[in-house]
């Protein structure tokens, strides 16, 4: 890498889940240390009016550089230019495909493609379910191809049930991907110990009274 801050790239598609990549970009900011460059798609823009309330100027000015998704002459779509790696934060199912068969139509589905060939860290927050089975085998080539697939699923021991915290759990855990681990988003697992609650209690257990059967 360059002396300076380090850069990631972050990218807003069209699947539901545009707070992940905002939650991402806040973190990124908060962390310091890095230069963060933002591409969302118009999708992923309308995505975020619908979720959020948020507009793609509001989303563009919690990154360091944004860029066009069009602009396939950005400075990310080079090799060339150093990065830590790319997070797709949400990464809908159209632009999986993009990235599994290195079709480069956009900015976003171009500086993946570098990302991978540079052999840098890409992770793919990807949001859709039911599974067809195009979608998982293009989960499996980026997988062989060196990439994260990371489908954001709540963790339940966090013990909490807020949206927020289930979304910044999972924006943790992705950046500890990139050795970004200092945040405070990620409430980390130390065991079921003695301040584990009790399991709950079938229906008229514990009266000292065996059931019957009928």
């Amino acid at each position: 890498m360059e002396p300076g801050p380090q850069r990631i790239i972050v990218a807003i598609t069209g699947a539901s889940g545009a707070a992940y990549g905002v939650r991402a970009l806040e973190a990124l900011r908060a962390a310091g240390g890095w230069q963060t460059h933002v591409v969302v798609s118009n999708a992923g823009a309308l995505n975020a009016r619908h979720e959020l309330g948020m507009s793609r100027q509001d989303i563009e000015a919690l990154a360091d550089v944004a860029h066009d998704n069009r602009d396939i002459g950005a400075a990310i779509a080079s090799g060339s230019f150093l990065t830590r790696g790319m997070i797709v934060a949400p990464c809908s199912m159209k632009t999986l495909a993009s990235v599994a068969h290195a079709f480069s139509d956009n900015l976003i589905a171009r500086a993946a493609d570098v990302v991978l060939k540079e052999r840098r860290r890409l992770v793919l927050v990807t949001r859709e379910t039911p599974l067809n089975l195009a979608h998982l085998r293009n989960m499996v080539a980026v997988t062989e191809m060196g990439g994260i697939v990371f489908p954001p699923v709540p963790a339940l021991y966090a013990s909490t049930t807020r949206q927020e915290d289930l979304i910044a759990h999972s924006v943790g855990r992705v950046l500890d991907l990139f050795g970004i681990t200092d945040t405070g988003l990620v409430e980390r697992w130390t065991g079921i110990g003695a301040a584990a609650p009790e399991p709950a209690q079938a229906p008229g257990a514990g009266t000292g009274r065996r059931g019957r059967r009928r």
